[in-house]
């Protein structure tokens, strides 16, 4: 079973898949508040505006990242 992890500001919801992750880091370079894997919840939506996590979820290379 792949695991799907859900994290919503309750505007938009983030999902990550992890099993297509290639840990290129492109979403914790370009949006720190949002995504920083030395903590958890490793993503927290509260830490940018909607529209700014938008931008950054479409900069997924590998479509580990989407939104719901």
């Amino acid at each position: 079973m792949e695991i799907k992890k859900r994290y919503t500001n309750g505007e938009v919801t983030i999902l990550w898949q992890p099993k297509l992750c290639i840990h290129c880091a492109n979403c914790f370079r370009g949006l720190p508040s949002v995504f920083d894997p030395r903590v958890r919840p490793w993503i927290r939506p509260d830490g940018a505006t909607t529209q700014e996590m938008i931008d950054q979820v479409k900069k997924c290379p590998s479509g580990a990242l989407s939104m719901e």
